[in-house]
């Protein structure tokens, strides 16, 4: 049995090895290439064949932009995270305590030292944008997610 998984491993590296000498001589070729041949080069194959590489990349990049306007409407509540408290831990406490009113001293001590640390979850977007800016006025580095 195991004579057979070597054979059909040693089979499998062989097609593999000839799947790699098929093109690498073609592949050697095209690397030598400057970048003004290599122009050339896609613009007879693009009326050859009549086909144009730009017209793929331009749907990817309508559906990749898409795609990203689409999360930016959807996303409306944002997750505050506390990356680091940076220099003047002091200044971030009172800002976490002016952020959320509830937190006592030490859990906002606790808070800032604990970086990275969320400080709001599934917050509105205008709250959270305030949070991050009174939290990188007092000296902290804020992530919104």
């Amino acid at each position: 049995m195991a004579e057979e998984k070597k054979e059909e491993v040693t089979s499998q590296e062989k097609t593999e090895e000839k799947k790699e000498s098929k093109f690498s001589a073609l592949i050697e070729q095209i690397e030598k290439l400057s970048v003004a041949d290599l122009a050339d080069l896609v613009k007879e194959l693009e009326e050859r064949f009549g086909v144009s590489a730009a017209a793929p990349v331009a749907v990817a990049g309508a559906v990749a932009g898409g795609g990203e306007a689409s999360t930016e409407e959807e996303k409306s509540s944002y997750t505050v995270v506390l990356a680091s408290s940076g220099d003047q831990k002091i200044a971030v406490i009172k800002a976490l305590r002016e952020i959320n009113q509830q937190l006592g001293l030490k859990e906002a001590k606790d808070l800032a030292e604990g970086a990275p640390k969320e400080i709001l979850k599934d917050a509105p977007k205008e709250e959270a944008e305030e949070a991050k800016k009174k939290l990188e006025a007092a000296g902290a580095t804020v992530e919104l997610k």
